[in-house]
């Protein structure tokens, strides 16, 4: 009697095991149903609104350019904004609403999807700088998860900042003058790209056909520091046409590390039927070849990224003995979050960044290569109210050619939506 009551008392504590497992597995389901509901509910009474989870990414881009991605909606709207404010050292200081950004995406089927970006600079107001631009539109058709095609106009797969550009994505108030000045963020020409992920291999990239830069321009005949940055021809109206390579693979297999390169390559006087008048003309056996090497690491409350960039124009003497010909430059960033540590229940952290870099580190004659030498050390403090919105404060302190030339605090907000 002892061993059948022992065997009925194993058996109903199973069948109770059973059922509490079954029951939970119907909670999680029921719960995963009531957020899909809730999400379409709220998605039906904004128009597609779809909120933005700033732990998602889509093949590298900011959280809210991959919302289209993940929405459970046809129509996703997102965005981000940033300002700042600034007082250089024996200078007057100012203020500018830098950027708003609308992000439309729409879904039209389970493999074919419309992303674009509208961004307002500086308050859009031409007379002082202010522009309206489509930074990209394009067609993604997802074929697998290792090959799908992107046609349009594209964010350029180059460095860190370029597809993650959204400020609550890097540390400073202003994004770090490598990735403005020697990858020229934000860089985005009409182009093909070929995109896709080996789970097997930890391994995304991306390969295509892009626009090519026009470095054929006065500023790479004067070797004058934005020579690169000036051959971008993006969005413009009756843009010529060159085709150049560009290229990207980045492995993930160790947590909380990113590491990767990428290479651009492409003729370098990209010009439409110049004028006879044109003091610039068609330079034919011109070549620019871009790479960088870039990381990412992320473990906790301490994280870092940076990168190594090297820019070679071939056939630069065609343009003239000043012309530059070479670019070459690195950062590293480091933070650590305070929050923990503090006793807070917000992300705060402390960071420091350093540049070092030569946007014309040799020209064509060789005098001249040391006079844009610059080194920027930049330390500073985040604090996220959300995780959708950043408040940020820095100090720079920059050195052109050995020399001290400005110290900047900054304070500046930024947002995605």
């Amino acid at each position: 009697m002892k061993k059948l009551t022992t065997a009925l008392s194993l058996t109903a504590i199973l069948a109770l095991g059973v059922q509490a497992a079954t029951l939970e597995e119907r909670v999680k389901v029921l719960e995963e149903k009531n957020e899909v509901l809730t999400e379409e509910a709220l998605a039906s009474q904004s128009g597609g609104f779809t909120l933005v989870d700033t732990e998602k990414s889509y093949h590298g881009m900011g959280a809210a350019a991959s919302k289209v991605y993940f929405s459970k909606n046809p129509l996703s709207i997102g965005g981000y904004g940033e300002m700042f404010y600034a007082n250089p050292e024996g200078k007057d200081d100012f203020a500018d609403v830098y950027r708003f950004i609308a992000y439309f995406g729409y879904r039209f089927n389970d493999w074919v999807i419309l992303n674009t970006e509208i961004e307002f600079e500086h308050g859009a107001n031409a007379g002082s700088g202010g522009k309206v631009v489509i930074e990209f539109m394009y067609l993604d058709f997802l074929l697998s998860q290792e090959a799908n095609i992107r046609l349009g106009h594209v964010l350029v797969p180059m460095g860190l900042i370029n597809l993650r550009h959204e400020p609550i994505l890097f540390n400073t108030v202003q994004r770090p003058a490598v990735e403005k000045l020697l990858l020229p963020s934000t860089w985005h020409e009409n182009g093909a790209l070929v995109y896709g992920k080996f789970e097997n291999l930890d391994l995304e990239y991306t390969a295509g056909m892009i626009n090519a830069l026009n470095v054929n321009n006065a500023y790479t005949i004067e070797g004058k520091d934005k020579w690169i940055r000036e051959g971008r021809l993006g969005a413009s109206k009756n843009a010529p046409f060159d085709p150049a390579f560009v290229g990207r693979a980045d492995y993930t297999g160790v947590n909380g590390l990113m590491l990767g390169a990428s290479v651009y390559y492409g003729g370098g006087s990209n010009l439409k039927d110049p004028s006879i008048l044109d003091p610039i003309q068609n330079v034919s056996g011109l070549n620019t070849t871009i790479f960088d090497i870039h990381a990412m690491y992320d473990n906790g409350p301490f994280s870092a990224y940076g990168l190594y960039t090297q820019t070679t124009l071939s056939g630069a003497s065609k343009l003239g003995p000043k012309a530059a010909k070479k670019a070459s430059g690195y950062y590293a960033n480091a933070s650590y979050d305070l929050g923990g540590l503090v006793g807070i229940d917000y992300a705060l952290p402390i960071f420091a960044q350093y540049e070092d870099f030569n946007p014309v580190d040799k020209t064509v004659s060789g005098l001249g290569d040391k006079k844009y030498q610059t080194q920027i050390t930049t330390i500073g403090m985040n604090f996220f109210p959300v995780d959708q919105a950043v408040i940020k404060v820095d100090y720079a302190m920059k050195k052109v050619h050995n020399k001290s030339q400005e110290d900047i605090f900054s304070f500046g907000i930024g947002f995605v939506f």
